[in-house]
C-alpha cells in the first residue's frame, strides 16, 4: 500500500506542534537561515522540540534550506545541516545543487519546487542526483503528474492548498529586479500582488489599476483521490507565514478529507503517521484567509484562476445591505454565517476597491459599526475576520493520542510494567516497547484489585497517549498503593516517549547515492540559479559546456522576469487558440506600474505561457 502524507507548514515550533496535533503527518519549518521565507526562521533548539513531539506519532519534520547559496555562506550551511541531522530532522527541502557536494551527513534531500520540477526528465535527473522526494511545480495537471510518476521511483509531493505564485517557482526574478529582494533568497516582495495598467503598443490603457497578476488561492480538497491515483504521496499545504489558527483549521480539514479517501481505498493507501485526533470545532476552509479558490490547472485551464479586483481576502459572503442609517445599517442574510460583535466586514466601493470596517455590535439584522462606512442599499457584505471563530481557535482545539498497551507482571522482588506502542506503517517492526522494574514488597490483596489497578494505569491524563489495553499478569490478587501505580505509569510513559523518539531518529530515510549522469554539451543559463562555485563545478565536472551565473549574481541584458501559465490573452478573451484569430488589441502589450515602469509581455502560445520581460 502507498503511504499518504499530509504535510503542513510551521511558522514556528508552536504552530508545528499544533499542525501535528490537528492531524499532519509531517511539517516543514524554516531553520535559522537559508529558507525561502526569510521572515519565518527558527532556532535549532526549537526544531529539536518539534522533532521530539512529531516523532511520538511517527510524523516527520522537514527543514527548508531552499534558497540559492553564495560562496561565503557554504561553510555555515554545512555546519547547520550537521546540527539539524544531530537533532533528528527527517529531511531537508533544498534548492541549491551545492548541497550535493558538501561534507554533510547522509540526511535525506528533497528537491524544492524552487528547482522548477515540471517534467519527467527533470524528475529522472533529480533521482540520479540522489534526492529522496520531489516537490512538483504547482502548475502541473493530473496527466503531467502521472507522467512524472511513471518516470521515477521517488515519492512525489504536490501542493493542495494555499497561496499561488503566478510564475513558476524558482523562475521569478521580478522582486530582485525591481526591489533588490530575491525570491530565490527568501525575500520576495510580492510584485505579482501589485496593481498595474495594461498598456498596448500605442500606449492605450486597456485595463486601469488592476491586480493583473494576482491569482486566487489553491484548493484541491475535492481532488485528493485523483491526485493519489496520479502518483502524489505527499500533500502540501502552503503557508509558512500563516498564523496558527489558519494552520489548525486547514490541517484539520484536509486530515478529515484524506482519511475519508484512505478509509474507502484501504487496500491501496495508508496514512503515513499514527494517532487519533479529536477536535473542538468543525473545520471550514472558507473561514480562514483566502483570496477565493481555484484548483489551478489540475484538470484544465479555467476562468477562475485570478482575482483582478484585490490581492486581499474579501472573506465569505454574509449578506446584502437593505437600509442605511446614520449610525447603523440593516442587512439581509444571504449565507449560513451569522454576524458577531467584533467581526471584520468588507465590501467593494463605487470605484471597485475593497474597503473594510469593524463591527461594534449586532442586534438581529441591525449592525452598528465602530465607524460608519459609506454603504448603500444593495451593497454586498463579506466577513474576512470572524471574531468568534478566531476566539475558538485561540483555545486548545484538538488532541492527538497514540494508543498504547500496558502489561503489569509480577517478578521475584516486585513488579514489572511494560508499555508498547505501534510504529508508523512504513516500518516492518510493528511495535516498540519498554519495561521498567519496580522493586517492592509483594502484598496479597484481601479483595479483588485487578479493575482498580487497570483503572489507575489507564489514567494517562495530558500525555500523548491513550490506553488501548491493560493486561494484569500476577500470581493472584495483589495490592499496590495508588500512589505507586501512578508513579509506575508516569515513569513508563516517559520511557516510552524516549523509545519512540529514538526509534524514529534512528530509522530516518537517508540520502540516496548519486548515479552517473552527464550533461555533455549542455548550457545552463541564469534560470538554473547557479550562485556559487561548488554548484558550477559540479555541473562542469559532468560535462556541462557553459554555466551562466544566477540572476542575483549578474543580471543578463535580456531576461524573463516571470514565466506564467496564467495568461492575460486568455483572461480577456483574446486567446488565439480559443477564438481562432489574432487578438483584437494592438500588441505588444506591457504591464505598467504607477511609477511609470513598464514590463513587456510575450505570449508563448505553443507552451500556453505568458512571460513578463525585463524592460530594455
Amino acid at each position: 500500500m502507498q503511504s499518504i502524507e499530509l504535510l503542513s507548514p510551521a511558522k514556528n515550533v508552536e504552530t508545528g506542534i499544533e499542525a501535528i496535533r490537528h492531524g499532519a503527518d509531517a511539517v516543514y519549518i524554516g531553520g535559522p537561515s537559508f529558507g525561502a521565507r526569510a521572515a519565518a526562521g527558527n532556532s535549532v533548539e526549537d526544531i529539536k522540540l518539534l522533532c521530539e513531539y512529531a516523532h511520538l506519532f511517527g510524523a516527520k519534520v522537514y527543514v527548508t534550506i531552499n534558497t540559492i547559496l553564495y560562496d561565503d555562506e557554504l561553510a555555515d550551511v554545512e555546519a547547520l545541516i550537521k546540527q539539524l541531522d544531530e537533532i533528528g530532522v527527517d529531511a531537508l527541502i533544498t534548492q541549491d545543487l551545492a548541497l550535493l557536494t558538501m561534507s554533510i551527513p547522509p540526511i535525506a534531500l528533497h528537491a524544492s519546487t524552487q528547482m522548477d520540477n515540471c517534467t519527467p526528465s527533470r524528475a529522472q535527473f533529480l533521482e540520479r542526483a540522489g534526492y529522496s522526494q520531489i516537490v512538483m511545480a504547482r502548475e502541473l495537471s493530473l496527466d503531467q503528474i502521472r507522467a512524472i510518476h511513471n518516470a521515477t521511483a521517488l515519492p512525489l509531493e504536490g501542493f493542495v492548498h494555499g497561496a499561488l505564485c503566478v510564475s513558476y517557482s524558482g523562475r521569478c526574478y521580478a522582486s530582485e529586479f525591481c526591489f533588490g529582494r530575491s525570491a530565490n533568497r527568501g525575500r520576495c516582495a510580492q510584485f505579482c500582488r501589485l496593481a498595474f495598467d495594461l498598456v498596448d503598443a500605442d500606449g492605450k490603457v486597456l485595463e486601469k489599476d488592476k491586480h493583473l497578476l494576482s491569482l486566487r488561492d489553491m484548493n484541491r480538497s475535492h481532488s485528493l483521490e485523483e491526485m493519489m491515483d496520479a502518483g502524489v504521496s505527499s500533500f502540501k499545504i502552503e503557508g509558512r507565514l500563516k498564523d496558527v489558527a489558519y494552520v489548525k483549521n486547514v490541517t484539520a480539514y484536509y486530515r478529515k478529507a484524506m482519511d475519508e479517501v484512505i478509509q474507502h481505498r484501504s487496500h491501496d493507501y495508508v496514512r503515513a503517521s499514527l494517532g487519533i485526533q479529536q477536535y473542538t470545532f468543525t473545520p471550514d476552509l472558507a473561514r480562514s484567509f483566502n483570496r477565493g479558490f481555484t484548483d489551478y490547472l489540475l484538470h484544465d485551464r479555467t476562468r477562475n484562476l485570478w482575482n483582478f479586483m484585490t490581492p486581499k481576502s474579501k472573506g465569505v459572503l454574509v449578506g446584502k445591505v437593505s437600509r442605511v442609517g446614520r449610525r447603523s445599517f440593516i442587512y439581509n442574510k444571504e449565507s449560513e454565517y451569522d454576524l458577531h460583535n467584533g467581526d471584520g466586514l468588507t465590501y467593494f466601493d463605487n470605484d471597485g476597491r475593497l474597503q473594510g470596517f469593524r463591527v461594534n455590535r449586532v442586534e438581529g439584522n441591525e449592525v452598528f459599526p465602530l465607524k460608519m462606512p459609506e454603504l448603500s442599499s444593495g451593497t454586498l457584505l463579506y466577513r474576512n475576520e470572524d471574531h468568534e471563530w478566531e476566539a475558538l481557535l485561540a483555545k486548545p482545539s484538538a488532541e492527538r493520542r497514540l494508543p498504547v498497551s500496558f502489561v503489569l507482571s509480577e517478578i521475584s522482588d516486585g513488579f514489572r510494567l511494560t508499555a508498547s506502542a505501534p510504529v508508523a506503517p512504513r516500518f516492518s517492526e510493528g511495535r516498540v516497547e519498554t519495561s521498567l522494574d519496580f522493586p517492592m514488597a509483594i502484598q496479597s490483596a484481601e479483595k479483588p484489585q485487578v479493575e482498580n489497578i487497570r483503572r489507575n494505569l489507564s489514567k494517562l491524563g495530558d500525555t500523548s497517549f491513550i490506553i488501548d489495553e491493560v493486561a494484569i499478569e500476577t500470581n493472584g490478587e495483589r495490592f499496590i498503593p495508588a500512589s505507586v501505580l501512578s508513579d509506575m505509569r508516569r515513569k513508563v510513559t516517559i520511557a516510552l516517549e524516549k523509545v519512540l523518539q529514538e526509534f524514529y531518529k534512528s530509522h530516518r530515510d537517508r540520502r540516496r547515492a548519486e548515479t552517473l549522469q552527464t550533461f555533455t554539451g549542455q548550457r545552463f543559463s541564469y534560470i538554473s540559479n547557479i550562485a556559487n562555485a561548488k554548484a558550477r563545478t559540479w555541473l562542469l565536472a559532468r560535462g556541462a559546456e557553459d554555466v551562466s551565473p544566477a540572476f542575483e549574481i549578474r543580471q543578463p541584458r535580456e531576461a524573463q522576469l516571470m514565466t506564467c501559465r496564467h495568461c492575460l490573452r486568455y483572461a480577456f478573451g483574446q486567446c488565439p487558440k480559443e477564438t481562432g484569430h489574432r487578438p483584437a488589441w494592438n500588441e505588444p502589450l506591457s504591464l505598467r506600474l504607477p511609477d511609470g515602469r513598464q514590463f513587456p509581455l510575450y505570449f508563448d502560445c505553443k507552451n500556453c505561457e505568458m512571460q513578463v520581460l525585463k524592460p530594455e
